[in-house]
């Protein structure tokens, strides 16, 4: 297949992009270089987010529940290894006396893997079903996903002898053999990370712009069209839910394996609008954009905070409203109309019909 100019443009300025993060080792000191592998890995739910927004028109508020589900079925795995002949420590002080059947298949760490990915999808689907069937949408879809939210951390919170409360889980030690503390450990996991950033936003591109992704255009612009001419919006809508889902269980599991911990506090309901917010700042509707809303945000609040421990939330906020009001279209979306304008052709001005009676 050909690419156009605007393709190869597009793929000169991510290649260039890409190289750069990748070089980041070297220049960058281990505290920073892991707050960049966090970011990359908040890029991957970014992009889960743009493809059922921003090309399909599904306003999700409740990622940060596939999110945290995929890191705790991650997290679950790392404590069991962490304490092997052990129930985890604190179970010991809730009072359970013996590991909970379902935390038995989390010893095996491609079981834990493939929970990851799954729960998130199953819970998706069961959401994304029976609302979509009944052709609930828009405001009263995020409503339901922010319930979806309120439930699921008030259920973690409250079982304090199975996920930890309020503390959530930590006190990792290794995976697979490798010391998670070892800056070698550490820098693996960030090239891992980059790589399955590459990955995703190949196949996310590559779905956009196929005819799914066209039929996912449609179904944002006019679903009752699509259905007129004999295409079932429910089972489209359900199967991008449910992959959008998937990719933030996996951006769970590549944080925590960075982070060490996991909270409820991270499922929450500011959490996941902040996930949004990334996808807006960078750009709906442009695959890349959202991975650069997600660095460029999340970058922007650590650098707020740090320098103005006071004003950062503030800042931060006004960050927001600029964007949303000044750039509707995103960052990478302004960046393609003034580019796409410049090379707009200046045509000759027509002869005004005096001139031809003359």
């Amino acid at each position: 297949m050909l690419l156009t100019g605007k393709s190869k443009l597009k793929l000169i300025v991510y290649s260039v992009f890409l190289i750069a993060i990748a070089l980041a080792p070297l220049f960058m000191s281990d505290f920073r270089l892991s707050l960049l592998g966090k970011f990359l890995a908040y890029a991957i739910i970014a992009m889960g987010i743009d493809l059922i927004w921003g090309y399909t028109g599904i306003l999700s508020l409740g990622h940060g529940v596939y999110f945290g589900l995929g890191a705790y079925c991650m997290a679950m795995h790392l404590k069991l290894a962490a304490t092997p002949d052990q129930l985890p420590d604190f179970m010991s002080w809730s009072g359970v006396e013996s590991l909970p059947w379902f935390w038995v298949p989390f010893h095996n760490a491609g079981a834990a893997f493939l929970l990851a990915l799954i729960v998130p999808m199953i819970v998706a689907f069961i959401l994304g079903y029976f609302t979509f069937r009944n052709r609930i949408k828009g405001a009263f879809f995020s409503i339901l996903s922010q319930a979806l939210v309120i439930i699921t951390v008030t259920l973690f919170v409250g079982q304090q002898g199975y996920t930890g409360g309020t503390n959530g889980l930590t006190n990792f030690t290794t995976f697979l053999g490798l010391n998670l503390q070892s800056q070698s450990t550490k820098l693996l996991f960030f090239y891992l990370t980059l790589a399955v950033v590459v990955v995703v936003l190949i196949l996310c591109s590559l779905l956009v712009t196929s005819r799914m992704g066209n039929i996912l255009t449609a179904i944002r612009d006019g679903e009752n069209r699509v259905r007129f001419i004999g295409y079932n919006p429910v089972t489209y809508k359900v199967f991008i839910y449910c992959a959008s889902a998937g990719l933030a269980g996996l951006s769970g599991v590549l944080f925590v394996l960075q982070e060490g911990i996991i909270s409820p506090a991270q499922m929450g309901i500011v959490p996941s609008i902040e996930m949004v917010l990334w996808v807006a700042i960078g750009g709906r509707a442009t695959i890349g954009g959202a991975v650069l809303g997600a660095l460029i945000t999340n970058a922007a609040k650590t650098t707020f905070s740090e320098a103005y421990p006071a004003w950062w939330p503030i800042m931060l906020g006004a960050m927001f409203i600029i964007v949303v009001l000044l750039l509707p279209k995103g960052i990478v979306g302004m960046i393609t109309h003034y580019t796409s304008n410049w090379k707009k052709p200046v045509l000759p001005k027509p002869i005004s019909s005096s001139h031809e009676a003359s």
